[in-house]
């Protein structure tokens, strides 16, 4: 965990990343894209694609791909991706201590949504796989849904409009420096998730804060929220 002046009592609302945030599905993601990648013709492995890919939109990452390769990929990329990592998640679990967190968040009157690069149909079924969709209703959007996807801010934008609550004081959660960028770019505080990423990258990218569990997230919200008014840890 990094030292941070992060203001967590100022925070009024909170953005969650989906994939390697709150479901543990990024290991089954970049395994997919990685076996895709090399198909097509750019030889990728994991770590390629943790470095390159993961946290942005599937159809920014293809054109990326066919810019390399000057053509188009020969077979249907985001169709694809969309099959096999959903065929392979049918049983996915909530990242440790996830619920917990929710569930205080939502007790102490925190809004809260998801902001990820999935497709809408891939986030609904992960969310609701590993049992955390209730916390979220219909607070879902997807990279699908603006002009342009992380590390652009037009993703958090409209997670803030929604919610209705001004950019500044909402704190993202994300585990990729394509998403700690956009979260930045879009003028909103950011606790980076190092899991696949370092704590080192994600700082880099802009992260005010790092975490390496989701009970040290907790933590940081539930003494901010003691020594204002006294809310219970």
């Amino acid at each position: 965990m990094t030292s941070s002046l992060l203001p967590f009592d100022e925070v009024k609302a909170v953005v969650f990343d989906c994939d390697g945030v709150l479901v543990d599905s990024e290991n089954i993601n970049n395994e997919v894209f990685a076996q895709l990648a090399t198909l097509a013709g750019v030889d990728t492995s994991f770590m390629d694609s943790v470095r390159l890919y993961m946290g942005r939109s599937t159809d920014e990452c293809v054109a990326e791909l066919e810019g390399q390769l000057g053509a188009p990929i020969s077979f249907d990329f985001a169709a694809e991706y969309e099959k096999r990592v959903l065929d392979q998640q049918q049983s996915l679990q909530a990242v440790q201590d996830v619920p917990v967190l929710l569930q205080w968040l939502a007790e102490n009157n925190y809004p809260m949504c998801v902001a990820s690069s999935g497709t809408p149909t891939e986030i609904r079924l992960r969310l609701t796989t590993s049992r955390l969709i209730n916390h979220f209703g219909e607070h879902l959007y997807s990279a699908s849904m603006v002009a342009r996807g992380k590390p652009a801010p037009d993703l958090f934008l409209l997670a803030a409009q929604r919610l209705g609550v001004p950019p500044e004081s909402c704190l993202v959660v994300e585990d990729s420096p394509f998403g700690v960028r956009g979260a930045k770019a879009a003028g909103m505080r950011v606790a980076g998730f190092a899991s696949l990423a370092s704590s080192e990258v994600l700082t880099e990218a802009g992260a005010d804060l790092t975490v390496e569990t989701m009970a040290e997230l907790h933590r940081h919200f539930a003494v901010a929220c003691y020594l204002t008014d006294g809310h219970r840890l």
